[in-house]
């Protein structure tokens, strides 16, 4: 029976898009002050995190693949994000024990750089207007990320943990698109992606001498939270967004999270933002905003895999409006 190539989904309107990034970005913003208050190692928060996020999101993913199965063209994609999101979160905690966290965070901001690197690698240059609005974004990203930066010398080993998490997450959220480009639903995508994220992350705990189970009642509430928000709604949000526009893009909207943070930690720590801070914020969203402007106009994805309707959405092809280029 011959296939029909059709849109991998249908097309979200321009709002319900804005609203899915706003709401993501107000979740993974809430995983730095879910950590603190979990009080547990960094790798004992991945795993888990990445554990309650793969349960959670199971029965959707479960029903999404019986829909969209995995082929030989979505099934390595979706393995190797998984991988990368593991990568991501292993050296960018670890990161976190070597240098500062403002280094650490500011150098992890770089992500749109390797997401328009890698998309350079394979032919598609940013325009010219949204790398303008990138070095803005990433200039104001780091400016945030450095406001309260005291004196004393980072550790090159730290910082270079942080740069590797950057770029894996970048490939995390390349490899994302390709999965789902291939035929994938965005929770069948999630399931295998945290899956395999999981199964790489299960040394980690042991092997940073850390306990598994050996923790209060309110840590695992936090880490359960930091599943729910940063993880199935923040990150579940990006994927979903991923799904229809430019990366770059998407990656570069997520640079909003030091800002998101910043804000929540003032109000819920009285952390006091300092002049950096303030001066590099709008900066970063004027790149942003810039981005958004001037990105480069995809055409979209298509697989000759059946459709999975969305929830709430009539089910049957579909086009992208002209936010979603």
């Amino acid at each position: 029976m011959r296939s029909v190539s059709r849109v991998v989904g249908p097309a979200p309107s321009a709002l319900r898009v804005v609203a899915v990034l706003v709401a993501a970005i107000l979740a993974i913003s809430f995983g730095s002050i879910f950590a603190r208050l979990a009080d547990a190692p960094g790798g004992v928060v991945a795993f888990w995190r990445m554990v309650f996020a793969t349960a959670l999101i199971a029965p959707a993913g479960l029903r999404g693949l019986r829909a969209t199965p995995l082929t030989a063209r979505n099934a390595w994609p979706a393995g190797l994000a998984g991988v990368l999101l593991a990568v991501h979160f292993a050296t960018w905690l670890t990161s976190l024990e070597h240098t500062t966290v403002a280094a650490s965070v500011a150098l992890v901001s770089t992500m749109p750089i390797w997401v328009a690197a890698l998309r350079l690698a394979s032919g598609v240059p940013p325009t010219r207007g949204a790398a303008f609005g990138l070095v803005l974004a990433v200039g104001g990203g780091a400016a945030v990320g450095f406001g309260d930066l005291g004196a004393g010398r980072a550790s090159l080993f730290g910082n270079a943990l942080a740069l590797v998490g950057a770029m894996a997450v970048a490939g995390y959220f390349l490899a994302g698109r390709r999965a789902q480009a291939a035929g994938l639903s965005t929770n069948a995508y999630a399931l295998v992606a945290y899956g395999v994220a999981s199964l790489v992350l299960l040394p980690l705990p042991a092997l940073l001498g850390s306990s598994y189970l050996s923790w209060s009642a309110s840590t695992w509430l936090w880490l359960v939270l930091i599943a729910v928000a940063p993880q199935l709604i923040g990150h579940g949000g990006l994927n979903w967004a991923n799904r229809w526009v430019d990366p770059t893009l998407v990656a570069t909207v997520a640079l909003l999270e030091p800002l998101g943070a910043g804000l929540l930690a003032f109000a819920l720590f009285a952390e006091q933002p300092g002049a950096l801070v303030l001066a590099g914020a709008p900066v970063m969203l004027m790149g942003v905003a810039l981005v958004i402007h001037h990105r480069r106009r995809d055409p979209p994805p298509v697989s000759s895999e059946p459709l999975e309707p969305s929830a709430g959405t009539p089910s049957g092809r579909g086009t992208r409006s002209d936010l979603l280029g």
